[in-house]
């Protein structure tokens, strides 16, 4: 393998089961991410909880209105990105997440129309995943 290639990264904004210390962390881990930092989004997000087993959380942009959302950022090999997105279920996704300083980093999304799902709450005003299930 092209010594270039396996050193190239990928910086990764998680948002709720796959942070630390909770039950997906082990899929970060084993895709070998790297945990960086804390941060925040910038204040056009929504979270919702939505109506899954376990709970997970849905993160949506908006042009207006929503919060900031506490969220984590690791760093991933480039070239282990495709196996992980592989298995993130609908209406989830990855996407460009805007943080709260205005940098772009690639990052779990969710669809709209999980807000219009049975069960499907808000919870932007909890700021966090870690605050919606303590």
């Amino acid at each position: 393998m092209d010594k270039e290639k396996e050193m190239e990264k990928i910086r990764i904004a998680v948002c709720g089961l796959h942070m630390r210390g909770f039950p997906l962390e082990v899929q970060m881990l084993a895709h070998g991410a790297v945990f960086l930092r804390e941060a925040a989004t910038a204040a056009r997000y929504r979270m919702l909880k939505l109506p899954t087993t376990p709970a997970k959380p849905g993160l949506v942009k908006g042009q207006t209105g929503g919060g900031s959302i506490t969220l984590e950022v690791w760093e991933m090999p480039l070239d282990r990105l495709g196996a992980f997105v592989a298995g993130i279920p609908a209406p989830l996704g990855i996407g460009k997440v805007e943080l709260e300083d205005g940098a772009e980093v690639v990052g779990f999304i969710c669809e709209g129309y999980a807000a219009e799902l049975p069960g499907a709450l808000d919870v932007t005003a909890s700021g966090g995943w870690r605050a919606v299930v303590q």
